[in-house]
C-alpha cells in the first residue's frame, strides 16, 4: 500500500464507512435471537420456579392490566387504590398494554423486556461498525448482551427502565452520526419513562454543547431540568397517596432537594466521597469500568451516564449500589459505546488496527466467563449450566398453594406467590389492602421476610391472620400454609381482573 494510503487507513481506523450487507444484519440477529432465546429460556424458568416476585413483576402485572383495560394504573401490591404514577413516573409503559390483549400474563412482561433489550441492538452495531468494523461490531453486540447489566435486568423480570434502553442506543447513535434533531425528538420520551431521566436530557444536551449544538443543546438542557422538577415537584406529588412513599433518599447530602444540592455544589469532594465510601460501591465501580480499560471516562459521552451513576451511588438506600439490580441496564449502551468511541481514536492515533478485535474481546470474555462461573453478578450461569432446569420441591408447595386459592378473591401473599395470582385475583402483599378484604392468605415460613418494603416476618403474619379470623387450609407444606376466612367477597375482588385476553370497555 502506498504511503498516502496507509496514512489515510489509519486516519479512518479500523471502522467501515459502507452500508452493512445482509449477510452482515444475519449474523448480528443470529447472535442476538440466540441470546434472547436464552434469556426467555431463563425468565420462564425463574416464573416456574416462583424465583420471580410481587416486587417489581407483580406490580407491573397489575399496572399493565389495568392499562390495557383504559383505566389509571391502580396496584395492590403497593397499596389500596394506590396510583402507580405517583410512585414512579413511568406512562410510557402504557405502549406495551395492548400486548396484553394478546396474552395477559406476567410472563408476557418477560417477553416484551427481552425484546425492548434486543432493539438496542442495532444502533450499537452501527456505532461500532462504523468506528471499528464488522468483526468488532459483532464483538462489541456479544458484550451488550451478555455483560452482567442485561443478565440483572433479565434477572429481575420487569422494569420501566427496560424502555430507555433502546433510545439512550439510538440517542447515541444520532450523536456520533451528527443527526442532531433526531437526537432531541428520541430523548425526550425519556422524560415519560422514569421521573429521574430529565437530569439524562439535560447530560444530552451539555453534550450536544460540547458539539457546539448550542440551540438544541441549551433548549435540551432547559427541557431536561424543567421536565425533571415538574415531574418531581407537581406531578408525583398529586398522584402520590398520602402515606406513599416520598422518594428523597440523599440524606447524607441534606435532609430536603434543595439542601442537597447546595451540597452538592458547595462541597464537591464531600460528594465524591460518598460515590466511593462503602465496598458495594468499589464493586460496582470496578466490574463497571476496568472491564473497559477505564476507556470509557474518556470519551465525552460518559456525560450522559453522569446523572444515573450520581443518583445510585449517592442515595441512602443500599440495595441501589448492588450490582444485581436492573438500574444498570441503561447504563451499558452509554458505557460500552463511550469505550468504544474511545477506542477508535486510539486506534486512528497509532494505527494499531489490531486493538479493534482485542478490546471488546476482553469485556466478552469475562462476560462468557462470568456467566459460567459467578453466578451471583451473572445470573445467566444457573441456565447455561443447569441448575434451574428442575423445579425445586420448595417451588412445588408455593405452586400447591396457589391451586388452593380460588380466582376473583382478594389475597395477600408471600412476594414469590404474587405473581402467580395477579392474572385472576386482587393480590397484595401482608397488610397491602388492610383488614377488610383479604379472604385468602398464603404463607411461606422457610423466609426470614415476606417480601415488599416493610419486610414483614412469616411471624407476625401467621400471628396477624389469626388475629383476624383466618383458619389453616394447608399447614406447612414444605413451609407452605394457606389461610381463608368466610367473609363476603368484594366487588373489587371481582372486577379487578376482569378479562382474559381483550380489553372490556
Amino acid at each position: 500500500m502506498p504511503p498516502r494510503s496507509r496514512a489515510s487507513a489509519a486516519r479512518r481506523g479500523a471502522g467501515s464507512s459502507s452500508r452493512p450487507t445482509p449477510a452482515h444484519w444475519v449474523q448480528v440477529w443470529a447472535l442476538s435471537l440466540a441470546v434472547g432465546a436464552l434469556y426467555l429460556t431463563h425468565s420462564l424458568l425463574r416464573f416456574r420456579n416462583f424465583e420471580a416476585k410481587g416486587y417489581d413483576l407483580g406490580i407491573f402485572d397489575q399496572a399493565m392490566r389495568q392499562y390495557a383495560q383504559f383505566r389509571e394504573p391502580l396496584v395492590a401490591i403497593k397499596g389500596l387504590d394506590f396510583n402507580l404514577l405517583g410512585d414512579h413516573f413511568h406512562p410510557l409503559i402504557a405502549l406495551l398494554a395492548p400486548f396484553y390483549w394478546l396474552w395477559p400474563d406476567p410472563r408476557m412482561l418477560g417477553v416484551l423486556l427481552i425484546a425492548l433489550l434486543l432493539a438496542g441492538v442495532p444502533p450499537v452495531y452501527l456505532f461500532s461498525r462504523r468506528r471499528l468494523g464488522h468483526v468488532s461490531g459483532l464483538l462489541v453486540v456479544g458484550v451488550l448482551l451478555l455483560f452482567w447489566p442485561f443478565q440483572a435486568i433479565v434477572n429481575w423480570d420487569f422494569h420501566e427502565i427496560a424502555l430507555a434502553v433502546p433510545l439512550i442506543a439510538w440517542i447515541l447513535y444520532c450523536l456520533d452520526t451528527k443527526r442532531f434533531t433526531a437526537v432531541c425528538w428520541l430523548s425526550l420520551p425519556l422524560l415519560g419513562i422514569r421521573e429521574d431521566l430529565g437530569a439524562t436530557v439535560f447530560a444530552i444536551g451539555l453534550v450536544l454543547l460540547l458539539k457546539r449544538q448550542w440551540r438544541r443543546g441549551a433548549l435540551l438542557a432547559v427541557v431536561g431540568l424543567a421536565g425533571f422538577a415538574v415531574i418531581y415537584g407537581w406531578l408525583m406529588p398529586a398522584l402520590r397517596p398520602a402515606d406513599g412513599r416520598n422518594y428523597f433518599e440523599y440524606s447524607t447530602l441534606g435532609p430536603t432537594v434543595g439542601a442537597a444540592a447546595v451540597a452538592a455544589v458547595t462541597h464537591p469532594w464531600r460528594v465524591v466521597g460518598i460515590m466511593f465510601n462503602h465496598p458495594l460501591k468499589w464493586l460496582w465501580w470496578v466490574i463497571s469500568f476496568v472491564p473497559f480499560g477505564l476507556l470509557s471516562l474518556a470519551s465525552p459521552y460518559v456525560i450522559i451516564a453522569a446523572p444515573i451513576i450520581a443518583t445510585r451511588m449517592l442515595s441512602d438506600r443500599l440495595n441501589v449500589w448492588a450490582p444485581v439490580y436492573q438500574y444498570d441496564s441503561v447504563l451499558l449502551p452509554i458505557l460500552l459505546l463511550a469505550f468504544v468511541d474511545t477506542l477508535a481514536r486510539i486506534i486512528q492515533r497509532t494505527g494499531k488496527r489490531r486493538l479493534a478485535v482485542i478490546g471488546p474481546a476482553v469485556p466478552l470474555v469475562i462476560s462468557l466467563v462470568g456467566t459460567l462461573a459467578i453466578p451471583a453478578i451473572f445470573p445467566l450461569q444457573r441456565t447455561v449450566t443447569g441448575a434451574d432446569w428442575s423445579m425445586p420441591e420448595h417451588a412445588r408447595a408455593q405452586q400447591r398453594a396457589v391451586d388452593m386459592v380460588p380466582s376473583g378473591v382478594c389475597v395477600e401473599a408471600t412476594d414469590t406467590a404474587v405473581p402467580h395470582l395477579s392474572n385472576r385475583s386482587y393480590v397484595s402483599l401482608f397488610e397491602g389492602m388492610g383488614d377488610t378484604l383479604a379472604s385468602w392468605a398464603i404463607v411461606d415460613t422457610t423466609v426470614q421476610e415476606m417480601g415488599g418494603w416493610d419486610y414483614p416476618k412469616p411471624a407476625a403474619m401467621l400471628a396477624r391472620a389469626k388475629k383476624l379470623g383466618f383458619t389453616v387450609v394447608s399447614k406447612d407444606d414444605d413451609g407452605i400454609w394457606v389461610l381463608h376466612r368466610d367473609i363476603p367477597v368484594d366487588a373489587i375482588c371481582r372486577d379487578y381482573v376482569p378479562y382474559q385476553g381483550a380489553p372490556h370497555i
